[in-house]
């Protein structure tokens, strides 16, 4: 039976690809040059806010090569079905308005926007004054969140992560709460924390109780953890009270970035009983600014993860919707010259799927609002260079992280700059996100 499964889901993925119009276009360009290194392909043109100098007011771009293609400027030309009613999105500061539109508005866009800068369309390429003033250098630009985020939710779906967390804490018997390999597990954190890459992060404050046979001691934290997450934005909600059916979530996610959910481990250690993240968790969560539509990475569609027990009915689809996006973590001191990649993971590790976790969500009835984030929880993989926290990698502190140039780490130091990039490989192309980097900034004297 087992085999079966497999054998089905291996033609569901090939089926998958040949319904995928981008699939196997390697032979498409641009009239914009695009380095093979590149994270912003043709195959790309991930979403994203931005400024100049020159021109302060947040607007929408999508990026391709080294450049910022300012769609408020090419509004115009957008007159498909769905986005001519609609011209106004791309004046927003923020992306809601054009997520609310729904998928189908998201893939008219993203075929104009292929259209526009394809090399054998003249529209965009030969006109010297439009292209002007619609082309912006990302040198240029200052990037900004990319929505207005209404709520946040992380979810812990990652079992080799789950299980390294539960060895450490409770022994390999006990390793995985009962419920994990039945649900989702996730809980909701704090949106108005969560900011865009680039962004200092200070070093948090609170109570802990590092020794179990005193009274607990507050102070700034000591052991400072980077989580290596992906999140993707919720495009179209749903109404109070309907859930979003697993054969329609895909239709309610409209992007995904990368995600560092920055933990402070003694505060969270001494806080999480019994009702879990708290102040260890909500002082700053750090996103990518660029939103790589789900289009843009179906051509990387991978098989789900084998799941058993089979999750009850509301949870199962048998499409593929995991994906081979490469991951990598580094640390720069601030005694260092070249920063030192900590981390090689794979988001194709996750065990529950964005689906499975947009269902579990809203099965309740609970509303969706457009701009809504959703965490996978930290990434790790089976081997120890792809674990996916200080915690992890350094086994709750009892070893060292060696940075190179006599360097070494369990936790986060002052001063401390954590990047974090992902890209899907391509032939001869890439689709990637960017970094995510933040920098660890002394806590405020108490």
């Amino acid at each position: 039976m087992a085999a079966v499964s497999i054998w089905k889901r291996l033609l569901t993925l090939l089926l998958t690809l040949k319904s995928i119009p981008e699939y196997n276009c390697n032979l498409k360009m641009s009239f914009i040059k695009v380095d093979e290194e590149s994270h912003f392909s043709f195959h790309n043109l991930p979403y994203g806010v931005f400024s100049t100098s020159d021109n302060p007011r947040h607007r929408i771009g999508a990026a391709i090569g080294d450049q910022i293609l300012d769609l408020s400027a090419i509004k115009h030309l957008f007159n498909g079905p769905a986005l001519s009613k609609h011209p106004d999105v791309f004046d927003q500061p923020t992306l809601n308005a054009f997520m609310s539109l729904g998928h189908e508005a998201w893939r008219e866009a993203r075929r104009y926007l292929q259209k526009f800068l394809s090399a054998n369309e003249s529209m965009l390429r030969d006109d010297v004054s439009l292209r002007s003033r619609a082309f912006v250098h990302q040198n240029s630009a200052v990037m900004h969140l990319p929505a207005e985020i209404g709520d946040y939710t992380d979810f812990y779906s990652s079992r080799d992560h789950a299980t390294n967390v539960g060895i450490m804490f409770r022994g390999k018997e006990n390793a995985l709460m009962p419920n994990w390999l039945r649900l989702p597990v996730g809980y909701h954190g704090r949106a108005s924390s969560v900011v865009v890459s680039g962004s200092p992060i200070r070093r948090p404050t609170g109570q802990m109780r590092p020794d179990p046979t005193k009274a607990p001691v507050f102070g700034p934290s000591k052991q400072l953890d980077i989580e290596l997450e992906m999140a993707f934005f919720v495009g179209a909600g749903n109404k109070l009270g309907e859930p979003i059916p697993i054969e329609k979530a895909h239709e309610h996610i409209f992007g995904m970035v990368l995600m560092n959910d920055w933990s402070a481990r003694d505060i969270q250690a001494w806080e999480y009983v019994p009702l879990g993240p708290f102040l260890g968790k909500n002082f700053g969560t750090t996103i990518s600014p660029w939103v790589l539509p789900m289009e843009a990475l179906l051509p990387f569609v991978q098989p789900n993860a084998v799941q058993d027990p089979e999750p009850l009915p509301y949870l199962r689809h048998d499409d593929a919707y995991t994906f081979n996006i490469n991951l990598f973590v580094s640390v720069k001191g601030e005694a260092m010259t070249e920063a030192a990649t900590i981390c090689k993971s794979n988001f194709k590790y996750m065990y529950w799927t964005m689906k499975q976790q947009l269902a579990h969500h809203t099965v309740n009835g609970c509303n969706m609002r457009p701009g809504d984030l959703l965490a996978s929880g930290t990434i790790s993989g089976p081997e120890p260079e792809s674990f996916g926290s200080l915690l992890e990698l350094s086994w709750r502190g009892s070893k060292s992280i060696d940075l190179g140039g006599g360097e070494s780490r369990t936790f986060l130091k002052d001063g401390d700059e954590v990047t974090l990039t992902g890209y899907c490989q391509g032939h001869g192309y890439r689709v990637g996100f960017g970094p995510c980097r933040g920098t660890i900034v002394p806590a405020l004297q108490q």
